[in-house]
């Protein structure tokens, strides 16, 4: 069973907007933070944003702060990423994951290490 499953991902022009979905499978997968990083070709994989399950803060790299918002729906153990602006230096595989940990350190939570569950990842192509 994939723990996360991603979607919404594609190939659209610069100045477009995505906006990504990663769903859980089970609530249990949810009960820490739910977060973005992404990976593009030749490049090690990077933190993106980050939410705690109470929403009540974000976080972001600062590549994409004021163009990205991310946000949760617990009730359907999803995670959003609304990205605005694109620019071709976005694309990338973006792949969700999910911590066993609740982080409300900006540090931890944009350390890949602090997550335990990843999904498949879904494409993101940025044409200029």
């Amino acid at each position: 069973q994939v723990p996360l499953a991603e979607s919404g991902g594609g190939l659209v022009q610069a100045g477009d907007s995505l906006r990504l979905s990663c769903t859980a499978s089970e609530r249990t997968f949810t009960r820490g933070n739910m977060a973005w990083f992404r990976q593009a070709p030749g490049k090690e994989r990077e933190f993106v944003a980050s939410i705690p399950r109470n929403g009540e803060f974000t976080y972001y790299a600062d590549s994409v702060k004021g163009r990205f918002t991310i946000s949760r729906d617990n009730a359907k153990n999803t995670v959003f990423l609304q990205m605005n602006s694109l620019k071709p230096e976005d694309t990338a595989v973006y792949f969700c994951a999910t911590s066993l940990t609740i982080y409300l350190n900006s540090q931890l939570a944009s350390q890949d290490q602090s997550y335990y569950y990843w999904g498949q990842g879904t494409q993101v192509t940025v044409s200029s």
